[in-house]
């Protein structure tokens, strides 16, 4: 069978919207034997010498200068969901840890995210990362030298997942210009109960990159502002300038099996998972391999380079 990537209408869609939902991309053959991989590895990592970071998003986290961390890019490596309020006027918190630090929950179901190596360490996501479905897909978003860089199992843990505020996958994952796509695979259905995906359709093109993630000289890291002229030519948008832009948030919902694709600049988020059910997904990160992508991004390229789609054969 011939994999010819995307249609007319849906790289149509891709360029007015940001994002693209393809129901039933993988099959539920496959989703099963990754849904298997990912339990593997939540029950069988050992918590002994873990440094139990605590992954969450937005400007002041700590985590991101956390060496655990910033040295993930060839490992496996398992990062603990932090609380969450009970109730938005309750300082009581509800999550993986006590108010003491101590782990409360089975460690199986206190994991934020596995990353950052998944599509090299582990067989079974390799081989569903490295394939001509793939490959095609990005070279139908116009990559030229698409390349792997990261990769995660989200598991958005029952009760206890936290929101991941709006944000640009670019200002983490930077080239200049900016070209990070987001291959997102749900393993699980996804459901505003249980914090699927929203999109600020169209953003892409009026919402420039405006920092990035960096390694700071004294260690950790800390968010560089751009200049203008490094967002790929986007210029925001403001006032009566985006009326009728449709800046307000639309939900994604999609069922296990169905891959998300994510433009680096669309803006999105994702809300609190409070629902009795998990949502895992697994999801990988493409840039352009002919871009410039220097020493300061917080994730660096494992020896060897990331892992390059173009050496995987067309069917």
């Amino acid at each position: 069978m011939t994999i010819t990537g995307l249609t007319s209408e849906q790289l149509s869609f891709w360029e007015e919207n940001g994002y693209l939902i393809i129901p039933d991309a993988i099959s539920q053959e496959v989703v099963k034997e990754l849904v298997d991989e990912t339990a593997k590895l939540l029950n069988e990592f050992p918590l002994e010498g873990h440094p139990m970071t605590k992954f969450t998003t937005g400007d002041g986290d700590k985590h991101i200068g956390d060496d655990y961390f910033l040295n993930s890019n060839d490992k496996v490596r398992f990062f603990f969901e932090k609380g969450l309020p009970l109730h938005p006027s309750s300082s009581l918190l509800k999550g993986a840890f006590s108010s003491t630090g101590e782990l409360i929950k089975p460690k199986a179901k206190a994991i934020n995210k596995i990353g950052h190596a998944l599509h090299t360490n582990s067989p079974p996501f390799a081989k569903m990362t490295m394939t001509p479905l793939n490959r095609s897909i990005a070279k139908s978003l116009g990559f030229r030298d698409p390349n792997v860089m990261q990769s995660m199992i989200i598991c958005k843990q029952p009760e206890i997942g936290g929101a991941v505020l709006s944000h640009q996958d670019s200002t983490f994952l930077y080239t200049d210009p900016p070209s990070a796509v987001g291959f997102w695979y749900a393993l699980e259905d996804t459901t505003p109960e249980n914090g699927c995906l929203s999109f600020v359709p169209g953003s892409h093109k009026w919402a420039p990159i405006k920092k990035r993630l960096v390694r700071l000289p004294e260690g950790g890291t800390g968010f560089e502002d751009l200049k203008e002229g490094q967002a790929n030519g986007v210029r925001e948008k403001g006032g009566v300038e985006r009326e009728g832009e449709g800046d307000g948030f639309v939900l994604g919902p999609v069922k296990k099996g169905s891959l998300v694709l994510i433009h680096g600049s669309v803006l999105h988020q994702s809300e609190k998972n409070l629902s009795p059910n998990s949502r895992w997904i697994y999801t990988f990160h493409v840039i352009e391999g002919e871009y410039p992508y220097d020493e300061r991004n917080w994730l660096q390229p494992p020896e060897g380079g990331f892992s390059r789609l173009n050496d995987v054969e067309l069917a």
